[in-house]
């Protein structure tokens, strides 16, 4: 049978719609924004209504949109470009996150301690939600600035963090919000001009764009200093000739993703919810991470006691179904996971499958790797050839 695709968390294919919109970019227009000629003047154009295009799906100034090279970077940018800013006026930062944030954003925060900022606070986060506040409050109670971070969608649980509210509260504080919304974004309702989020992180092969072209959100006030150097492309904040053809595929997909978002979400609800109780009938001892908490709808991850993580991913992998342990960009990683381990504890004997749906997810593919696993973790655990 075909293989069935359940890792959209990680990445997703680039749609048509996307593809054509590049397509003319690839050979025709392909001049160097910067240049002064027709060639240039056509790139730049086709640059400037991308910067828009975003800018009018997330309700912020076509000015406050800056390209970078994806997620991993923004998120850098973000959190080290602020505090480089800070400390260069004179102040020590904190720098906050969540414990399950994505590994660009704790290393990035851990990396901002080595380049002045005061401490890094890390707030323990509860399987419905709940976040420490205890640390936050003390932070934000600081003569010194802060600078919180905190994403919106979990990349390995679909958990969602309550991001307005914590958004509210450090601008109230009269600190720095930054938000990884790479997960949360054609999901949930992401609009800067409802919610007081300084800097905020997209990226666009989550969306059915092109991988590697990312955008970072900067409000006008929130000042950064580059990571790079360079030209004076993006503002001076991201030096690099600019990838017009990229910019424009991520432009068209979040267009897209912003304007099916509600359907999108009911349907991958709906599949969701049926892959689970699939799931918890037919496998002994199953747990849905974050079931009690909000969750986003196209991410299920699972603990399934009794049998290895890695043998299991390799089986279903062998019966056709494509799922992960988590997140792709620990590959090969055969510990727990951070975030699991945030919010359970060390389980090292639970195997974990995050199964995460998309555009083409059928009600048969989600029946399908329901079976398969029941019938692998069968076969695990009585010892049976894989």
């Amino acid at each position: 049978m075909d293989p069935i695709y359940l890792d959209h968390a990680a990445t997703t294919p680039v749609r048509e719609e996307v593809r054509e919109a590049m397509e003319p970019h690839l050979h025709g227009c392909f001049g160097n924004p910067s240049s002064p000629h027709k060639w240039g003047r056509e790139a730049a154009a086709a640059l400037a209504e991308a910067r828009d295009a975003v800018a009018t799906a997330v309700g912020v100034r076509f000015t406050e949109v800056y390209f970078t090279r994806g997620g991993t970077e923004s998120d850098n940018l973000a959190i080290r470009g602020r505090v480089r800013r800070l400390v260069e006026e004179g102040h020590a930062p904190s720098v906050v996150t969540t414990a399950i944030e994505h590994k660009a954003v704790l290393a990035a925060s851990a990396a901002a301690v080595s380049e002045g900022a005061r401490e890094r606070v890390v707030l323990e986060v509860a399987p419905d939600g709940s976040l420490d506040e205890e640390p936050l409050k003390e932070a934000l109670a600081s003569s010194e600035p802060t600078v919180v971070s905190a994403m919106w969608v979990n990349n390995e649980t679909g958990l969602v963090l309550d991001v307005p509210a914590l958004a509210g509260r450090v601008r109230e504080a009269g600190g720095t919000f930054h938000c990884d919304a790479v997960q949360a974004l054609g999901k949930l309702p992401v609009r800067l001009d409802e919610v007081p989020i300084d800097l905020l992180t997209l990226t666009g092969h989550k969306i059915y764009g092109p991988k590697s072209v990312g955008v970072l959100i900067a409000r006008q006030g929130t000042g950064l200093r580059p990571l790079l150097h360079g030209g004076g492309q993006e503002q001076g904040l991201r030096p690099g000739t600019e990838d017009v053809c990229g910019a424009v595929g991520l432009a068209r997909a979040v267009t897209l993703a912003v304007a099916e978002r509600e359907a999108t979400a009911r349907r991958l609800a709906d599949l969701r919810e049926r892959l689970e109780e699939r799931l918890i009938r037919e496998v002994e001892g199953l747990r849905i991470h974050a079931g009690d908490a909000r969750r986003a709808p196209h991410v299920s991850s699972v603990g399934i006691p009794g049998v290895d993580g890695s043998s299991l991913l390799m089986s279903l992998d062998l019966e056709g179904v494509a799922v992960s342990g988590g997140s792709a960009c620990q590959s090969g990683a055969q510990d727990v996971s951070h975030v699991i381990r945030a919010l359970y504890g060390d389980d090292a004997g639970i195997a974990v499958v995050r199964y995460s749906l998309g555009r083409s997810t059928t009600e048969a593919e989600v029946d399908r790797a329901a079976r398969a696993t029941a019938e692998v973790v069968a076969r695990l655990r009585s010892g049976a050839p894989v």
